[in-house]
């Protein structure tokens, strides 16, 4: 069982933060062999939020939620993972429908955005994302983004 907690960014608690850090690292960088500063200063500020998935006391699936202080930008989820020893479980769903939710919640009106890697659009169209750009270059990893409005 999941236990899912969809947090302001001001409630997460050093612990959190770690765990959050590491699981983007173990995937993100190591995983993925991509070398990039995921720590981009976007984690603690404004009305940003954290979606984080645990099993077992272990994070297992997290994504994070930013929210410009420009109204009229889109939200964005981005950071979206799953722990290599779930996959197969069917938590990217889940783990999006929570973010989905938040968003909804905390932001009816905008639109929302995300940049997808490529080989998951059939995964994004599931919760209404349609491609909005071109395919682009990431950090060596084929993205594009994609819209859900």
């Amino acid at each position: 069982m999941i236990h899912w907690q969809d947090l302001h960014h001001s409630e997460l608690s050093v612990t959190d933060l770690y765990n959050v850090l590491a699981l983007r690292n173990a995937v993100f960088i190591v995983e993925q062999n991509c070398p990039y500063q995921d720590i981009d200063g976007d984690d603690l500020v404004g009305e940003n939020r954290h979606i984080l998935g645990w099993r077992d006391g272990r994070l297992v699936a997290y994504a994070r939620i930013l929210k410009s202080d420009n109204e009229l930008e889109p939200v964005v989820i981005g950071r979206v993972i799953v722990d290599s020893g779930v996959r197969g479980e069917k938590l990217g769903y889940k783990l999006m429908e929570q973010a989905m939710a938040s968003c909804r919640q905390h932001w009816p009106e905008s639109t929302i955005y995300l940049g997808a890697q490529a080989h998951l659009q059939s995964f994004y169209a599931h919760f209404g994302f349609k491609p909005v750009t071109d395919i682009y270059d990431e950090d060596g990893i084929a993205h594009i983004g994609m819209a859900n409005r």
